[in-house]
């Protein structure tokens, strides 16, 4: 069975700042980690692929240079081919071009049975690259998925709803996007590590070539929607300490009710 699973290597969200003239994140000096929920994407891949006689699990993932560092933590952790889609030209991407350019890199990859990825990423919380994937390739999805199996052709999964679960079968080939309650990811192997990182590393970089992209369909040009300004709210709130006795505390706490157009409950 040949898996592709898709890794974003995000910053470590307990040490995001955002720079307060530019409205960007500071990612200098932040730390860089593999995308926790792709993690557990990447764990399910593993697990399917050891009960399969034969296929290849390959890590797809888009960033700058550096990113690479997690498609290597992915190979550590077991997969057998690594791909970074690094351009200038992917610079500026929003879901829907970082989708267009995944997509194109997926068709590039070949034959596949199985699209794996996390939910959505901590850094954007969009939940929309997984599905618009899937939208582009034109095969099905199962989103926020905590069960799965993988037999005869098909998967089965279980699905998190809003108000429950569901249980839905779908035919390969298919995306799914994963949940952290589906598994526990393993840790990386040294072996794996060394090799991961050695001159024959099975990891390529890819760029606009590469896929085919032009210009206008990937990157800033390619997206439909762009971030003018990015901040921290501001939650100071304005607060009165009410003294005196129950009944007048009572009795002003109404008052401040009545002035704000607050109606209690009959």
């Amino acid at each position: 069975m040949n898996i592709v699973v898709l890794v974003k290597q995000v910053p470590d969200t307990a040490e995001v700042r955002i720079d307060p003239k530019t409205g960007n994140l500071i990612r200098e000096g932040v730390e860089s980690i593999i995308n926790p929920e792709d993690r557990h994407a990447l764990e399910a891949a593993i697990s399917i692929s050891e009960k399969q006689e034969e296929g290849q699990i390959t890590v797809l993932s888009m960033g700058p240079p550096q990113a690479i560092d997690a498609v290597c933590e992915a190979l550590a952790m077991g997969a057998d081919r690594g791909i970074l889609l690094s351009d200038r030209a992917f610079g500026g991407a929003d879901t829907w071009a970082t989708s267009t350019t995944l997509g194109m890199a997926i068709r590039r990859i070949g034959e596949f049975d199985l699209i794996i990825a996390g939910r959505q990423a901590v850094d954007g919380d969009t939940a929309q690259i997984g599905p618009q994937v899937a939208e582009f390739l034109g095969i099905p999805q199962l989103t926020y998925v905590r069960n799965l199996t993988v037999e005869e052709g098909k998967v089965t999964a279980e699905r998190v709803l809003e108000d429950g679960c569901e249980y839905i079968e779908a035919p390969l080939p298919v995306l799914i996007t994963v949940l952290a309650d589906l598994n526990d990811p393993r840790h990386p192997r040294v072996d794996l590590a060394l090799e991961a990182t050695s001159r024959s590393s099975p990891i390529e970089v890819w760029n606009a070539a590469d896929i085919g992209a032009k210009a206008p369909d990937v990157g800033l040009p390619g997206s439909l929607t762009q971030v003018i300004r990015t901040f921290t709210p501001k939650g100071a709130r304005d607060t009165e300490y009410l003294e005196g006795a129950p009944g007048q505390i009572a009795f002003t706490l109404i008052e401040r009710f009545r002035e704000r157009d607050i109606r209690l409950g009959e």
